[in-house]
C-alpha cells in the first residue's frame, strides 16, 4: 500500500493504541503539561488568546495542584500513546465530568472520543445513570456529537462562561 507521495506503507509501524489508566502521582508532571498545552493551544474560542485569560485558567494546573486532585475525593486518569500523554480525563464524586483535555499532538484523532466514553463508562460503573459536566465553547459542540445536551448555563468554569450538559448513560 502506498500513500500520497508513493512512499510504502507496508513497513510502517502500527499507530501505538491509545491506553488509559488511572493517574498516580508520578503523572502529574505530564498531566500538568497536557492541561497547560490544551488550553494554551486548543482553547482560542474561550480565551480568544488573551494571555491574562490562559494565565487565570491555567493557574491551578501545576504539578502541585495536580498531585492535590489525586490525593483528594475525584478520580483521575491518563491516556498515552506510545508512551507519550495524550488526554487527562476526571471524574468528580457526584457523578459529574469534572476534566477532559487533550494534548495539542493528539487532537483531531479520537483521543477525545476514547477518553470521553470511558469516563461515561466510569460512571456508569460507579452507579449514575446519568452524567453532568461543564463545557468550554470550544468543548461543545464535540460533546454534542456524543450525545450531550445542553442543560442551561452555569456561571463560569474555568474563569470562561461555560455551558451545563447531561446525558444519559443508559
Amino acid at each position: 500500500m502506498q500513500n500520497k507521495r508513493g512512499i510504502s506503507q507496508v513497513f510502517a509501524a502500527p499507530a501505538a493504541p491509545l491506553e488509559i489508566r488511572r493517574a498516580t502521582v508520578f503523572d502529574v508532571f505530564a498531566m500538568s503539561r497536557v492541561l497547560i498545552a490544551s488550553i494554551r493551544d486548543l482553547c482560542q474560542a474561550d480565551h480568544g488568546s488573551d494571555a491574562a485569560r490562559i494565565a487565570d485558567w491555567t493557574a491551578n494546573k501545576t504539578p502541585e495542584q495536580v498531585r492535590g486532585w489525586i490525593a483528594g475525593p475525584g478520580c483521575y486518569w491518563l491516556a498515552e500513546h506510545g508512551g507519550e500523554a495524550a488526554a487527562v480525563g476526571g471524574l468528580s464524586p457526584d457523578g459529574s465530568i469534572s476534566l477532559l483535555y487533550v494534548a495539542p499532538a493528539a487532537a483531531g484523532r479520537g483521543t477525545g472520543a476514547v477518553m470521553l466514553a470511558y469516563l461515561e463508562a466510569e460512571l456508569l460503573q460507579s452507579g449514575h445513570a446519568e452524567g453532568s459536566l461543564d463545557a468550554t465553547r470550544t468543548a461543545l459542540d464535540f460533546y454534542r456529537r456524543h450525545g450531550w445536551q445542553t442543560a442551561g448555563k452555569t456561571g463560569g468554569c474555568c474563569g470562561t462562561p461555560c455551558i451545563a450538559m447531561r446525558k444519559s448513560l443508559r
